[in-house]
This record gives structure tokens, C-alpha cells and sequence, in this order.
């Protein structure tokens, strides 16, 4: 290098050749720059090989899983290494034939040399079958199913609890009383957990901490809760209405984004409407009723959107109204009710400025329109259920009562064992003012019903007691009791309806209304185009 010819233009060092504007340190860090690129496996910027298009660290990679090697000189990942290591001391077991670490005391592998002390098989003193036994003499399908299980199980969790509780045996002998014998000790392990955790073990925390998600654990809660409320332990939970709560919120959600705000305030307005209504002691509505608006308001809700391009209640219009009630004909007046319910509501919140539902009309005729059973098939239905041992006997209890008594779905789900009086042979049906006498067909059919009751080990009050019920007080559900008479090919309200309009059009419809406990106008309807002989001219008669 000559003399100083200038400074570089970078850092200011001299620079002693006359046909460069850099030093020698600047030039060979520009010149390293130049021949780097970004590595499309790191992103770093750096010197990429040719044979890989990578720089050199990402160039060495595990010649079996293709990880990076940090090392230069090893052709594996630290993983296959110690892998390869493993499997290179392995060897052939001379028993089982697999591969593996030979120990030096016996020669064998390790699962081989593991000394096994299953006992030998013996005979079930259950079943007697010679098998390998679980506990007390029996196989693993009789220990299974043997009773005194859950009473083990409940002697286990009060070994382990540092102070159990006094109701502890009594909810094992509930259990295992109601119960299966793999259920109840699910039920038994289930209140282990919640007796074990460091929350407070007081009968209502309990059962305020087993409603948690989940079919099986929503019917330990329920047992839980009758356990508790039936000794007095507990207040009974809102568990009823969190789960509407959460059916009415995904009929909400359903409404499109634009309509729901409007729809979820008429939810909100309707429930505290039924507050009042239950503080006052007037008739709220119903949990069904409120749901059913809710999926009105969600199907119009879509059908604006999808149908008529609206986005707004505003915008919505008569016309729309009536496209939407076409769509269901046979519900027009059902969804009409509800629509100028929430119009009336959206108006009173100035949402909207018209009711596009004031204009519209859903007359019906007033009189009886439903189908009736011929004669013919009345005493088909009747040999069915009286002569025929092949019918269930929940259907045969329903259809004779509705057949013969007019008797409801409601009436019949509602029945209670106290309700039957066996020595003058009546029931108390519903609300009727008077206890119903009952014929001997309609007798035998109701004992054959509770023999079938006495099958299932269950305290459940009522007469028609299910496998979903019998573990509890509360009555069938009614969708049960809907596809009960399914086999027999008539709906209860067409088997219904043939008997009060047998009698209304043979007696004095206010004598029907007070034996059956309806109101007069109730059994009005049955007498449409009917024509009493008795009131007609001589002449008209003739």
C-alpha cells in the first residue's frame, strides 16, 4: 500500500490506492455483502451452496428425518443418533423372538425377565366357567355386575376422605337402589372428586359444582339433587332454567347479525314480563310458549335475509309478512299472534314506524276440524289393548283411557300412584272435579301397567315410569308420550277427540265441560254442523 491518496467515504480510514473511494476493510465487507442472498430455510442472509441452494448450516440436515445437524462431521440429528445406538444393542430374545435389550441375569429381554405372578384360572362361583377371577370368587363379568360393588366403592371413598360426611352411606344406598351396578359406582367416584377438591363440601356447593357439561355428568347432578332435596339437604337448583336460558340464546343466535339486537331485547322484555307474572301470582308464560316465539321471530329473521334482501325491521312490509305466512299455512294464526307481538314491541321501541301486521286477519272456522276413529277401528283398538298381551302397556294404559274416559297425554303422564283408589276402582285424572270410575277392561289394563311398574326398582311417583325416570321423581317426558301409541297407528289426540265428540253430540255439552273439568266454551267447538231432530219442524223432519 502506497501513501494516503484520501479518506474512505465510509468510515473516514485512509485509502492509498488512487482508483478506489473505499479502504481495504470496507471493499472486502461490500465484496462479502455482494455474495450473500437470503436462505429460504433460515431467512438469514448469508452465503448459499450450490449443490443444496441453502447456506451451510441448513445444507446439513439428518440423512433420515431431515432435521438440521449442528455438528459438521455427523450425518444424523441427535434423535436417530441415540435411535441408531438403541437399536444397535438390541438382539433377538430367545423367548418372545423380538428384538431387544438382552438382560445379562436371565438372558432375555426385559418384558421376559419381569418375573409374572398372574394367578392360575378358577371356577366362578357365579357362573361357574373357569376363568381368571376379579374379587370374591368371581370372573370379571360377574364382579361386574354383582351389588355389593357399589357398597365397596362407598366403603373405599370414606377410607380415603379425612372427614367424611354423615349422608355418605345413605347416597351409596341410593344409588345402588336406582341405579345399575357400573352407574351407581360412576355416581360413587363422581362425588369422590368433588369431596376431594379444596372447594367447600356442604350438601348445596356440592350440587352447585356437579352441573358441569356433559350427559353423564348432568345425570349425577340430577340424582345428586334428588338425593339432597328428598332428606331436606339442599334447595333444589335452577337447572330447568339454565337450560332454557341456553335454548332461548341459540334461538337468538340463529336470528341473522342485522335482526338480532331487536329480537334479543323482545326476549329480554318477555322474560321479565314472566318475572312479574310469577311474583304476582298471574299465569306466566311458559318456557315452550317463549321458545316457540323465539323460533318464529329466527325463521322470519332468515327468510328476510335470504328471501326478500332485508336488513332492517323497518324495511320489512306487509307483503313480506304474508310470504312468510304462506310458507306454513296450517301456522298462520300461531305466527301471526307472535309477529304482532314483536311488531307491537318494536313499535313501542320506535324500531319501527308502521306494523306491517295490523292489517292481517287469521280466521279460522270455529268448530271441531280434527279426524275422528270409525267404529270399526274403535273396536280394533279396543281388542288391541284389552286381548292383546303383545302391546306395551304404556300404550295400552293411554289408549283405553283416551279411548274410553277421554283422557289426555297430560292427564296420563301426570298420573300418580296415589291418585288410584283400589277399593272403588276410580282415578283422579288431571283437573276433573270428580275421581273417574273405571271399568273392569280399563282396570285390568291399569294393573297390568303398574305389574310393569314394579319391574323397574324405582321410587318415581307416577304410574308410567320410563328407564330415563325411574331414577327420579320427575314424570315421562312428553315426547315419550307423543310416539307411545305409535305401533297402533293413531295419535292420541285423533283417539281423544273420537270420544268427546261421541259425547258432546250425545249429552249436554255443559255436563261434559264440568265432569271433565273444561271450560263450556271448551266443548262447544264439537258441536259444529251438528243438528238436533229434536228442535226441526214437523215438516222439515218428514
Amino acid at each position: 500500500m502506497g501513501k494516503k491518496q484520501r479518506d474512505c467515504v465510509t468510515c473516514g480510514a485512509p485509502v492509498g490506492y488512487l482508483d478506489r473511494q473505499h479502504c481495504c476493510l470496507c471493499r472486502r465487507r461490500m465484496m462479502e455483502q455482494a455474495a450473500k442472498e437470503t436462505c429460504p430455510s433460515c431467512g438469514k442472509a448469508r452465503v448459499l451452496q450450490e449443490d443444496t441452494g441453502r447456506c451451510i448450516v441448513c445444507s446439513r440436515v439428518c440423512e433420515q428425518c431431515g432435521h438440521p445437524v449442528r455438528a459438521a462431521g455427523n450425518r444424523l440429528c441427535r434423535d436417530c443418533r441415540r435411535k441408531a445406538e438403541r437399536l444397535a444393542v438390541q438382539q433377538p430374545c430367545p423367548r418372545c423372538g423380538r428384538p431387544g435389550r438382552l438382560r445379562e441375569e436371565t438372558g432375555w429381554c426385559g418384558s421376559c425377565s419381569r418375573p409374572r405372578q398372574k394367578q392360575p384360572p378358577r371356577l366362578c362361583r357365579e357362573c361357574g366357567q373357569l376363568r381368571r377371577h376379579a374379587g370374591l370368587g368371581l370372573c370379571s363379568a360377574c364382579w361386574q355386575k354383582h351389588p355389593s360393588r357399589p357398597f365397596i366403592r362407598g366403603e373405599h371413598l370414606r377410607d380415603r376422605l379425612a372427614d367424611p360426611p354423615g349422608w355418605l352411606d345413605d347416597f351409596v344406598a341410593h344409588v345402588a337402589a336406582r341405579h345399575c351396578v357400573a352407574r351407581a359406582c360412576s355416581f360413587i367416584t363422581d362425588l369422590g372428586r368433588l369431596l376431594q377438591d379444596e372447594h367447600s363440601n356442604s350438601p348445596q356447593a356440592l350440587l352447585d359444582r356437579s352441573r358441569r357439561p356433559g350427559r353423564s355428568m348432568g345425570t349425577f347432578a340430577r340424582t345428586l339433587e334428588d338425593f339432597f332435596t328428598l332428606r331436606g339437604l339442599a334447595l333444589p337448583t335452577d337447572q330447568a332454567e339454565r337450560l332454557a336460558a341456553g335454548r332461548r340464546k341459540r334461538r337468538v343466535d340463529a336470528v341473522p347479525e342485522p335482526l338480532r339486537p331487536a329480537v334479543a331485547a323482545f326476549d329480554a322484555s318477555r322474560m321479565r314480563a314472566q318475572d312479574r307474572a310469577r311474583r304476582a301470582g298471574t299465569r306466566p308464560r311458559s318456557d315452550l310458549t317463549l321458545e316457540a316465539a323465539l323460533a318464529t321471530l329466527r325463521d322470519l329473521g332468515v327468510f328476510l335475509v335470504d328471501q326478500r334482501g332485508k336488513n332492517d325491521w323497518a324495511l320489512v312490509d306487509v307483503h313480506d309478512i304474508e310470504a312468510f305466512l304462506t310458507t306454513l299455512p296450517r301456522a298462520r294464526k300461531r305466527r301471526l299472534t307472535v309477529l304482532r307481538q314483536f311488531f307491537g314491541f318494536a313499535r313501542q321501541q320506535h324500531l319501527i314506524l308502521i306494523d306491517p301486521t295490523r292489517g292481517l286477519t287469521a280466521k279460522e272456522p270455529g268448530g271441531f276440524r280434527g279426524r275422528t276413529l270409525t267404529l270399526d277401528q274403535q273396536r280394533e283398538l279396543f281388542r288391541r289393548w284389552t286381548s292383546d298381551n303383545h302391546a306395551h302397556p304404556h300404550e295400552a294404559l293411554l289408549g283405553i283411557l283416551a279411548l274410553l274416559h277421554g283422557a289426555s297425554s297430560a292427564e296420563v303422564r301426570m298420573l300418580q300412584i296415589t291418585d288410584i283408589d283400589p277399593r272403588t276402582q276410580t282415578v283422579r285424572l288431571g283437573k276433573r272435579p270428580h275421581p273417574v270410575p273405571l271399568d273392569p277392561a280399563t282396570w285390568t289394563v291399569l294393573q297390568r301397567c303398574l305389574a310393569h311398574r314394579e319391574g323397574w326398582p324405582t321410587d318415581n311417583p307416577h304410574v308410567m315410569v320410563t328407564k330415563g325416570t325411574k331414577a327420579g321423581r320427575t314424570p315421562a317426558s312428553t315426547a315419550y308420550l307423543s310416539h307411545v301409541l305409535d305401533d297402533c297407528g293413531y295419535p292420541p289426540r285423533m283417539i281423544r277427540s273420537t270420544r268427546l265428540v261421541d259425547l258432546v253430540n250425545t249429552m249436554d255439552p255443559k255436563l261434559v265441560a264440568a265432569a271433565f273439568g273444561m271450560d263450556p266454551e271448551a266443548t262447544l267447538i264439537y258441536l259444529a254442523d251438528h243438528i238436533d231432530p229434536g228442535r226441526l219442524p214437523d215438516q222439515q223432519r218428514n
